[in-house]
Protein backbone atom coordinates (compact mmCIF):
# COMPACT_ATOMS: atom_id res chain seq x y z
CA UNK A 1 0.00 0.00 0.00
CA UNK A 2 2.87 1.97 0.20
CA UNK A 3 5.35 3.36 2.57
CA UNK A 4 4.07 4.92 5.95
CA UNK A 5 5.50 8.89 5.16
CA UNK A 6 3.48 8.48 1.75
CA UNK A 7 -0.19 7.26 3.31
CA UNK A 8 0.51 9.85 6.19
CA UNK A 9 0.82 12.38 3.04
CA UNK A 10 -2.34 11.06 1.47
CA UNK A 11 -4.57 11.56 4.24
CA UNK A 12 -3.69 14.79 4.46
CA UNK A 13 -4.42 15.62 1.11
CA UNK A 14 -7.61 13.65 1.22
CA UNK A 15 -8.57 15.65 4.49
CA UNK A 16 -7.42 18.85 2.68
CA UNK A 17 -9.61 17.46 -0.77
CA UNK A 18 -12.40 17.55 2.00
CA UNK A 19 -12.30 20.76 3.03
CA UNK A 20 -11.59 22.20 -0.22
CA UNK A 21 -14.87 20.60 -1.74
CA UNK A 22 -16.92 21.75 1.33
CA UNK A 23 -15.35 25.20 1.69
CA UNK A 24 -14.50 26.32 -1.69
CA UNK A 25 -16.55 24.45 -4.08
CA UNK A 26 -19.44 24.60 -1.48
CA UNK A 27 -20.41 20.44 -1.78
CA UNK A 28 -22.20 18.85 0.58
CA UNK A 29 -19.95 17.31 3.36
CA UNK A 30 -21.79 13.63 2.79
CA UNK A 31 -20.65 14.29 -0.77
CA UNK A 32 -17.14 15.28 -0.03
CA UNK A 33 -16.13 12.90 2.64
CA UNK A 34 -16.71 10.45 -0.42
CA UNK A 35 -14.58 12.06 -2.84
CA UNK A 36 -11.89 12.03 -0.16
CA UNK A 37 -12.32 8.46 0.64
CA UNK A 38 -11.72 7.74 -2.93
CA UNK A 39 -8.69 10.11 -3.75
CA UNK A 40 -7.46 8.08 -0.20
CA UNK A 41 -8.12 4.67 -1.74
CA UNK A 42 -6.56 5.22 -4.70
CA UNK A 43 -3.72 7.27 -4.23
CA UNK A 44 -2.58 4.52 -1.51
CA UNK A 45 -2.91 1.64 -4.15
CA UNK A 46 -5.82 0.11 -3.71
CA UNK A 47 -7.56 -1.20 -7.02
CA UNK A 48 -10.47 0.42 -8.37
CA UNK A 49 -12.86 -2.17 -7.23
CA UNK A 50 -11.25 -2.35 -3.82
CA UNK A 51 -11.67 1.30 -3.03
CA UNK A 52 -15.77 1.18 -4.26
CA UNK A 53 -16.16 -2.47 -1.97
CA UNK A 54 -14.34 -0.30 0.76
CA UNK A 55 -16.57 2.68 0.67
CA UNK A 56 -19.99 0.91 0.20
CA UNK A 57 -18.70 -1.73 3.28
CA UNK A 58 -17.85 1.04 5.27
CA UNK A 59 -20.98 3.34 4.96
CA UNK A 60 -23.18 0.88 5.19
CA UNK A 61 -21.58 -0.99 8.23
CA UNK A 62 -21.94 2.18 10.41
CA UNK A 63 -25.37 3.10 9.65
CA UNK A 64 -26.69 -0.54 9.57
CA UNK A 65 -24.70 -0.22 13.19
CA UNK A 66 -26.12 3.18 13.81
CA UNK A 67 -28.80 4.58 11.43
CA UNK A 68 -32.04 3.36 12.68
CA UNK A 69 -30.96 4.30 16.60
CA UNK A 70 -30.39 7.78 14.95
CA UNK A 71 -33.88 8.03 13.37
CA UNK A 72 -35.58 6.99 16.58
CA UNK A 73 -33.94 9.28 18.30
CA UNK A 74 -34.43 12.43 16.05
CA UNK A 75 -38.63 11.45 16.19
CA UNK A 76 -38.44 11.19 19.76
CA UNK A 77 -36.81 14.36 20.29
CA UNK A 78 -39.07 16.15 17.80
CA UNK A 79 -42.49 14.66 19.27
CA UNK A 80 -41.31 15.53 22.73
CA UNK A 81 -40.60 19.12 21.22
CA UNK A 82 -43.65 19.57 19.62
CA UNK A 83 -45.95 18.24 22.16
CA UNK A 84 -44.70 21.08 24.87
CA UNK A 85 -43.14 18.43 26.73
CA UNK A 86 -39.72 19.59 26.50
CA UNK A 87 -40.76 23.01 27.25
CA UNK A 88 -42.19 21.45 30.78
CA UNK A 89 -38.75 20.05 31.88
CA UNK A 90 -37.33 23.35 31.17
CA UNK A 91 -39.96 25.42 33.04
CA UNK A 92 -40.69 22.87 35.98
CA UNK A 93 -37.05 23.46 36.46
CA UNK A 94 -36.38 26.67 36.33
CA UNK A 95 -39.79 27.43 38.49
CA UNK A 96 -38.47 25.18 41.51
CA UNK A 97 -34.96 27.23 41.81
CA UNK A 98 -34.06 30.18 43.44
CA UNK A 99 -33.59 33.07 41.81
CA UNK A 100 -29.55 32.91 42.57
CA UNK A 101 -29.96 29.51 41.16
CA UNK A 102 -32.36 29.46 38.34
CA UNK A 103 -29.52 30.27 35.82
CA UNK A 104 -27.88 27.33 36.53
CA UNK A 105 -31.64 25.94 36.26
CA UNK A 106 -31.61 26.89 32.97
CA UNK A 107 -28.60 25.08 31.68
CA UNK A 108 -29.61 21.79 33.43
CA UNK A 109 -32.75 21.93 31.34
CA UNK A 110 -30.58 22.40 28.14
CA UNK A 111 -28.59 19.35 29.23
CA UNK A 112 -31.45 16.94 29.90
CA UNK A 113 -33.03 18.33 26.21
CA UNK A 114 -30.50 17.89 24.19
CA UNK A 115 -29.98 13.93 24.64
CA UNK A 116 -33.14 13.77 22.59
CA UNK A 117 -33.24 17.15 20.69
CA UNK A 118 -30.75 18.85 18.34
CA UNK A 119 -28.73 22.05 19.75
CA UNK A 120 -30.96 23.84 17.69
CA UNK A 121 -34.33 22.87 18.77
CA UNK A 122 -33.06 23.07 22.35
CA UNK A 123 -32.18 26.66 22.33
CA UNK A 124 -35.65 27.93 20.57
CA UNK A 125 -37.53 26.04 23.05
CA UNK A 126 -35.12 27.52 25.73
CA UNK A 127 -34.61 31.21 24.61
CA UNK A 128 -38.10 32.81 25.37
CA UNK A 129 -37.92 30.71 29.02
CA UNK A 130 -34.33 32.65 29.45
CA UNK A 131 -35.16 35.89 28.10
CA UNK A 132 -37.92 36.06 30.58
CA UNK A 133 -35.64 34.84 33.48
CA UNK A 134 -33.42 37.63 32.57
CA UNK A 135 -36.17 40.14 32.95
CA UNK A 136 -37.21 38.75 36.06
CA UNK A 137 -33.93 38.12 37.90
CA UNK A 138 -32.15 41.25 36.40
CA UNK A 139 -29.46 39.08 34.86
CA UNK A 140 -27.18 40.32 32.02
CA UNK A 141 -28.59 38.28 28.50
CA UNK A 142 -25.38 36.60 28.27
CA UNK A 143 -25.35 34.92 31.55
CA UNK A 144 -28.36 32.93 30.01
CA UNK A 145 -27.26 32.58 26.63
CA UNK A 146 -23.84 31.45 27.87
CA UNK A 147 -25.80 28.95 30.25
CA UNK A 148 -28.39 27.45 27.65
CA UNK A 149 -25.08 26.31 25.01
CA UNK A 150 -23.13 25.27 27.17
CA UNK A 151 -25.49 23.11 28.61
CA UNK A 152 -27.22 22.02 25.07
CA UNK A 153 -23.32 21.40 24.00
CA UNK A 154 -22.07 19.62 26.67
CA UNK A 155 -24.93 17.02 26.00
CA UNK A 156 -25.32 16.93 22.21
CA UNK A 157 -21.39 15.74 22.29
CA UNK A 158 -21.24 13.56 24.79
CA UNK A 159 -24.54 11.56 24.99
CA UNK A 160 -26.42 9.84 22.97
CA UNK A 161 -28.40 8.98 20.97
CA UNK A 162 -26.80 12.12 20.08
CA UNK A 163 -25.22 11.01 16.48
CA UNK A 164 -21.88 11.71 17.14
CA UNK A 165 -21.25 9.91 20.20
CA UNK A 166 -23.78 7.48 19.27
CA UNK A 167 -21.18 7.23 16.19
CA UNK A 168 -18.55 7.07 18.38
CA UNK A 169 -18.89 3.40 19.93
CA UNK A 170 -19.47 1.83 16.59
CA UNK A 171 -16.22 3.81 14.76
CA UNK A 172 -14.16 2.69 17.97
CA UNK A 173 -15.68 -0.47 18.89
CA UNK A 174 -17.22 0.33 22.67
CA UNK A 175 -19.94 -0.05 24.62
CA UNK A 176 -22.89 2.36 24.10
CA UNK A 177 -23.65 2.01 27.65
CA UNK A 178 -20.02 3.34 28.81
CA UNK A 179 -20.80 6.06 26.36
CA UNK A 180 -23.94 7.03 27.80
CA UNK A 181 -22.86 6.65 31.77
CA UNK A 182 -19.79 8.33 31.12
CA UNK A 183 -21.12 11.21 28.88
CA UNK A 184 -24.02 12.02 31.26
CA UNK A 185 -21.66 11.96 34.16
CA UNK A 186 -18.63 13.83 32.81
CA UNK A 187 -21.28 16.28 30.65
CA UNK A 188 -22.90 17.30 33.47
CA UNK A 189 -19.48 18.51 35.44
CA UNK A 190 -17.76 19.50 32.53
CA UNK A 191 -20.97 21.68 32.13
CA UNK A 192 -21.03 22.79 35.87
CA UNK A 193 -17.32 23.87 35.66
CA UNK A 194 -17.65 25.45 32.44
CA UNK A 195 -20.60 27.42 33.42
CA UNK A 196 -18.61 28.47 36.73
CA UNK A 197 -15.64 29.71 34.35
CA UNK A 198 -17.86 31.26 31.74
CA UNK A 199 -19.83 33.21 34.74
CA UNK A 200 -16.57 34.23 36.81
CA UNK A 201 -15.25 35.88 33.20
CA UNK A 202 -18.17 37.62 32.74
CA UNK A 203 -18.14 39.10 36.38
CA UNK A 204 -15.10 40.59 35.23
CA UNK A 205 -16.63 43.47 32.72
CA UNK A 206 -16.08 41.46 29.57
CA UNK A 207 -19.81 41.90 28.49
CA UNK A 208 -20.36 45.17 26.96
CA UNK A 209 -24.09 45.74 25.90
CA UNK A 210 -23.33 48.90 24.16
CA UNK A 211 -21.12 46.81 21.77
CA UNK A 212 -22.62 43.20 22.09
CA UNK A 213 -26.61 43.78 21.50
CA UNK A 214 -28.30 44.97 19.20
CA UNK A 215 -31.37 44.56 20.71
CA UNK A 216 -33.15 42.54 23.45
CA UNK A 217 -35.05 39.72 21.01
CA UNK A 218 -39.10 39.77 22.21
CA UNK A 219 -40.35 36.53 22.61
CA UNK A 220 -43.52 35.54 23.60
CA UNK A 221 -43.15 32.54 26.09
CA UNK A 222 -47.02 31.59 26.03
CA UNK A 223 -46.83 30.70 22.85
CA UNK A 224 -43.93 27.51 23.84
CA UNK A 225 -46.96 25.94 25.92
CA UNK A 226 -49.36 23.35 24.48
CA UNK A 227 -52.60 22.50 25.88
CA UNK A 228 -52.40 19.29 27.35
CA UNK A 229 -48.89 18.90 27.33
CA UNK A 230 -47.52 16.55 29.19
CA UNK A 231 -45.99 17.38 32.44
CA UNK A 232 -42.22 17.06 34.02
CA UNK A 233 -42.13 13.72 34.87
CA UNK A 234 -44.42 12.17 32.06
CA UNK A 235 -41.93 14.20 29.53
CA UNK A 236 -38.73 12.95 31.15
CA UNK A 237 -40.08 9.16 30.48
CA UNK A 238 -39.35 9.24 26.32
CA UNK A 239 -35.18 10.44 27.55
CA UNK A 240 -34.91 8.08 30.58
CA UNK A 241 -36.28 4.68 29.46
CA UNK A 242 -33.95 3.98 26.31
CA UNK A 243 -31.13 5.03 28.58
CA UNK A 244 -32.13 2.78 31.74
CA UNK A 245 -32.65 -0.28 28.98
CA UNK A 246 -29.26 0.62 27.47
CA UNK A 247 -27.21 0.83 31.54
CA UNK A 248 -29.12 -2.22 32.48
CA UNK A 249 -27.03 -4.43 29.59
CA UNK A 250 -23.66 -2.75 30.53
CA UNK A 251 -24.62 -3.98 33.99
CA UNK A 252 -25.59 -6.90 33.13
CA UNK A 253 -22.36 -7.75 31.17
CA UNK A 254 -19.99 -6.18 33.70
CA UNK A 255 -22.09 -8.52 36.47
CA UNK A 256 -23.41 -11.43 35.55
CA UNK A 257 -21.76 -14.66 33.97
CA UNK A 258 -24.32 -14.99 31.17
CA UNK A 259 -26.55 -12.46 30.51
CA UNK A 260 -29.81 -13.28 29.49
CA UNK A 261 -31.60 -13.09 26.15
CA UNK A 262 -33.96 -11.12 27.31
CA UNK A 263 -31.99 -8.67 28.77
CA UNK A 264 -29.27 -8.94 26.06
CA UNK A 265 -32.54 -7.97 23.62
CA UNK A 266 -34.32 -5.44 25.38
CA UNK A 267 -30.83 -3.78 25.90
CA UNK A 268 -29.65 -3.62 22.29
CA UNK A 269 -29.66 0.32 21.15
CA UNK A 270 -32.45 -0.27 18.81
CA UNK A 271 -34.90 -2.12 20.42
CA UNK A 272 -34.15 0.64 23.52
CA UNK A 273 -34.31 3.79 21.06
CA UNK A 274 -37.83 2.00 19.59
CA UNK A 275 -39.18 1.67 23.41
CA UNK A 276 -38.46 5.89 23.65
CA UNK A 277 -39.89 6.85 20.24
CA UNK A 278 -43.09 4.54 21.21
CA UNK A 279 -43.35 5.91 24.32
CA UNK A 280 -42.74 9.58 22.99
CA UNK A 281 -45.62 8.92 20.48
CA UNK A 282 -48.12 8.14 23.13
CA UNK A 283 -47.43 11.01 25.49
CA UNK A 284 -47.17 12.92 22.42
CA UNK A 285 -50.84 12.12 22.02
CA UNK A 286 -52.46 14.02 25.00
CA UNK A 287 -51.59 17.31 23.00
CA UNK A 288 -51.55 16.37 19.59
CA UNK A 289 -53.41 14.48 17.13
CA UNK A 290 -53.13 12.41 14.86
CA UNK A 291 -52.04 14.17 12.07
CA UNK A 292 -49.59 16.14 13.79
CA UNK A 293 -47.48 13.20 15.43
CA UNK A 294 -47.21 11.88 11.93
CA UNK A 295 -45.95 15.50 10.14
CA UNK A 296 -43.94 15.75 13.66
CA UNK A 297 -42.30 12.42 12.69
CA UNK A 298 -41.81 13.69 8.68
CA UNK A 299 -39.94 17.01 9.79
CA UNK A 300 -37.73 14.76 12.45
CA UNK A 301 -36.85 12.10 9.54
CA UNK A 302 -36.17 15.37 7.21
CA UNK A 303 -33.68 16.77 9.56
CA UNK A 304 -32.42 13.30 10.45
CA UNK A 305 -31.43 12.69 6.60
CA UNK A 306 -28.20 14.99 6.42
CA UNK A 307 -26.84 13.79 9.54
CA UNK A 308 -27.23 10.08 8.42
CA UNK A 309 -25.37 10.78 5.23
CA UNK A 310 -22.84 12.47 6.68
CA UNK A 311 -22.44 9.76 9.41
CA UNK A 312 -22.42 7.40 6.76
CA UNK A 313 -20.25 8.60 4.67
CA UNK A 314 -17.52 9.06 8.15
CA UNK A 315 -18.00 5.49 7.96
CA UNK A 316 -16.88 4.88 4.33
CA UNK A 317 -13.58 7.34 5.01
CA UNK A 318 -12.78 5.07 8.02
CA UNK A 319 -13.21 1.70 5.65
CA UNK A 320 -10.71 3.26 3.37
CA UNK A 321 -8.77 4.42 5.57
CA UNK A 322 -8.58 1.35 7.40
CA UNK A 323 -8.05 -1.04 4.15
CA UNK A 324 -4.85 1.19 3.22
CA UNK A 325 -3.02 0.11 6.82
CA UNK A 326 -2.38 3.80 8.48
CA UNK A 327 -3.31 2.90 11.40
CA UNK A 328 -0.42 1.03 11.98
CA UNK A 329 1.76 4.06 10.42
CA UNK A 330 0.25 5.92 12.56
CA UNK A 331 1.23 4.20 15.82
CA UNK A 332 4.24 3.97 14.89
CA UNK A 333 4.62 7.61 14.70
CA UNK A 334 4.02 7.50 17.91
CA UNK A 335 6.83 7.30 21.19
CA UNK A 336 6.41 4.27 23.16
CA UNK A 337 5.66 4.77 26.44
CA UNK A 338 3.70 7.42 28.63
CA UNK A 339 4.14 10.08 26.12
CA UNK A 340 2.07 8.31 23.67
CA UNK A 341 -1.05 8.39 26.12
CA UNK A 342 -1.23 12.14 25.81
CA UNK A 343 0.57 12.71 22.21
CA UNK A 344 -2.60 10.67 20.92
CA UNK A 345 -5.70 12.15 22.97
CA UNK A 346 -4.13 15.74 22.18
CA UNK A 347 -3.33 14.96 18.41
CA UNK A 348 -7.19 13.98 18.31
CA UNK A 349 -7.95 16.82 19.83
CA UNK A 350 -5.93 18.87 17.04
CA UNK A 351 -7.46 16.94 14.39
CA UNK A 352 -11.16 17.68 15.11
CA UNK A 353 -10.42 21.32 16.14
CA UNK A 354 -8.87 22.41 12.88
CA UNK A 355 -11.43 20.82 10.67
CA UNK A 356 -13.97 22.20 13.16
CA UNK A 357 -12.76 25.39 12.94
CA UNK A 358 -12.01 25.07 8.97
CA UNK A 359 -15.47 23.75 8.03
CA UNK A 360 -17.95 24.68 11.03
CA UNK A 361 -19.56 21.69 11.71
CA UNK A 362 -18.70 19.60 14.60
CA UNK A 363 -20.57 16.17 12.97
CA UNK A 364 -18.19 15.99 10.19
CA UNK A 365 -14.94 17.49 12.72
CA UNK A 366 -15.77 14.94 15.05
CA UNK A 367 -16.74 11.68 12.75
CA UNK A 368 -13.64 12.58 10.18
CA UNK A 369 -11.19 12.61 13.22
CA UNK A 370 -12.64 9.27 14.92
CA UNK A 371 -12.07 7.19 11.56
CA UNK A 372 -8.78 8.70 11.08
CA UNK A 373 -7.89 7.92 14.64
CA UNK A 374 -10.14 4.50 15.13
CA UNK A 375 -6.13 2.19 14.22
CA UNK A 376 -4.45 4.13 16.62
CA UNK A 377 -6.84 3.12 19.43
CA UNK A 378 -7.10 -0.20 18.08
CA UNK A 379 -3.26 -0.19 18.61
CA UNK A 380 -2.81 0.90 21.27
CA UNK A 381 -3.65 0.92 25.51
CA UNK A 382 -6.11 4.01 25.45
CA UNK A 383 -9.73 2.92 25.74
CA UNK A 384 -11.79 4.66 22.78
CA UNK A 385 -13.67 6.47 25.27
CA UNK A 386 -11.22 8.82 25.41
CA UNK A 387 -10.46 8.84 21.98
CA UNK A 388 -13.64 9.53 21.15
CA UNK A 389 -14.48 12.19 23.96
CA UNK A 390 -10.88 14.29 22.73
CA UNK A 391 -12.68 14.21 18.85
CA UNK A 392 -16.01 15.01 20.03
CA UNK A 393 -14.38 17.86 22.63
CA UNK A 394 -12.34 19.23 19.03
CA UNK A 395 -15.86 19.14 17.67
CA UNK A 396 -17.25 22.33 20.10
CA UNK A 397 -13.88 23.59 20.51
CA UNK A 398 -13.87 27.07 18.55
CA UNK A 399 -17.61 27.53 16.94
CA UNK A 400 -18.09 30.89 14.75
CA UNK A 401 -19.69 32.31 12.00
CA UNK A 402 -19.47 29.54 9.95
CA UNK A 403 -21.47 27.35 12.19
CA UNK A 404 -25.46 27.03 11.80
CA UNK A 405 -25.49 27.14 16.08
CA UNK A 406 -23.53 30.27 16.31
CA UNK A 407 -26.35 31.79 14.47
CA UNK A 408 -29.27 30.39 16.27
CA UNK A 409 -27.69 31.33 19.26
CA UNK A 410 -26.95 35.34 18.17
CA UNK A 411 -29.87 35.94 15.94
CA UNK A 412 -32.32 34.56 18.86
CA UNK A 413 -30.79 36.43 21.30
CA UNK A 414 -30.53 39.97 19.54
CA UNK A 415 -26.58 40.10 19.88
CA UNK A 416 -24.54 41.31 17.14
CA UNK A 417 -21.26 39.15 16.30
CA UNK A 418 -18.48 39.90 18.82
CA UNK A 419 -21.73 39.13 21.44
CA UNK A 420 -22.12 36.02 20.14
CA UNK A 421 -18.11 34.78 20.31
CA UNK A 422 -18.69 36.26 23.82
CA UNK A 423 -21.12 33.57 24.75
CA UNK A 424 -21.77 31.00 22.37
CA UNK A 425 -17.61 30.92 21.07
CA UNK A 426 -16.73 31.49 24.26
CA UNK A 427 -18.84 29.33 26.68
CA UNK A 428 -18.78 26.08 24.40
CA UNK A 429 -14.69 26.55 24.27
CA UNK A 430 -14.82 25.96 28.49
CA UNK A 431 -16.92 22.97 27.45
CA UNK A 432 -14.03 21.79 25.02
CA UNK A 433 -10.99 22.15 27.28
CA UNK A 434 -12.97 20.67 29.85
CA UNK A 435 -13.42 17.48 28.21
CA UNK A 436 -10.28 17.44 26.96
CA UNK A 437 -8.79 17.54 30.47
CA UNK A 438 -11.19 14.74 31.07
CA UNK A 439 -9.52 12.51 28.32
CA UNK A 440 -5.95 12.68 29.50
CA UNK A 441 -6.92 12.02 33.05
CA UNK A 442 -9.49 9.59 31.87
CA UNK A 443 -6.90 7.81 29.66
CA UNK A 444 -4.14 7.77 32.11
CA UNK A 445 -6.48 6.04 34.94
CA UNK A 446 -8.64 3.28 33.11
Amino acid sequence: MGSSTALLLYLVISVAIILFSILKLKINPAISLIIGSLFMGIASGMALDETIRAVGSGFGGLLGAIGIPIGFGVILGQLLSDSGGAYNIAHTLVKKTSKEKAVYAIGLSAFILSIPVFYDVTFVILIPLGIALAKETNKPIPYIVGAIAIGAGAAHTLVPPTPNPLAATSILNFDLGLMMMFGVVLGLLAAFVAMKLYFAILNRGLWKPEKDEIELVTTDESSMVKEKAPGFLLALVPILLPMLLILLGTVAQATLEEVPTVITFLSDRIIALLVGVLAAYLIASKSLNKVERDKSSSVAMKNAGIVLLVTGAGGAFGSVIGATGIGDALVNSFADGSQSVWMIIFMTYFISCILKVAQGSGTVASITTMTIMAGVASGTDIHGLWVAMAALAGGISIGHVNDSGFWVTTNLSGLSVSGGLKTYTLSLAFVSVLILAISVVGAYIF
